[in-house]
């Protein structure tokens, strides 16, 4: 496995799909992996230190996990399929490691909120992976941020 950062979120040119980009720092392999806009404004929120005063869901399974006694340890894409990405998240209980489940944004949401190492395997890089970021977007998210308050995530009945 191979540690990366998450370098930012940007936005496809062509279809305007958010897309999360990782990159290998010791490498500049830079991993593109389009998700939905949800799970990037999830994200960018973190990143951007933006904060409300009740838990998004990311924010409740995080808090979750810990009041069952868990940790989350990592996050770890670990396989692509026909374009599709595969991750887990890595967590700590009991001394016993487990492996969850999720789609990468999910997993890389979490990441974020947990402070922990967002890895990706070799072989994924290999196929996914490219040295130049190039066109893959022009990032709009902070123009969207700034836009956003609390009140857009209130339930309206």
């Amino acid at each position: 496995m191979v540690e990366v950062q998450v370098y930012g979120l940007a936005v496809e040119s062509d279809t305007e799909a958010p897309v999360l980009v990782l990159k290998d720092e010791s490498t500049g392999t830079v991993l593109p992996i389009w998700i939905g806009a949800m799970e990037a404004m999830a994200i960018s929120m973190v990143l951007n230190e933006m904060s409300f005063p009740r838990p998004m869901t990311h924010d409740l399974l995080l808090s979750t996990i810990a009041t069952f006694g868990g940790k989350v340890i990592s996050v770890d894409i670990v396989d692509i399929e026909k374009g599709t990405f595969y991750a887990e998240i890595i967590v700590l209980k009991d001394e016993e490691t487990l492996a969850i489940d999720a789609r990468p944004s999910d997993a890389i949401a979490l990441a974020v909120r947990a402070d922990c190492p967002v890895r990706v395997a070799q072989k994924v890089l290999d196929a996914a992976g490219t040295k130049d970021a190039g066109e893959i977007a022009k990032n709009k998210w902070d123009d969207e941020l700034e836009e956003l308050s609390p009140e857009d995530y209130k339930y309206k009945m």
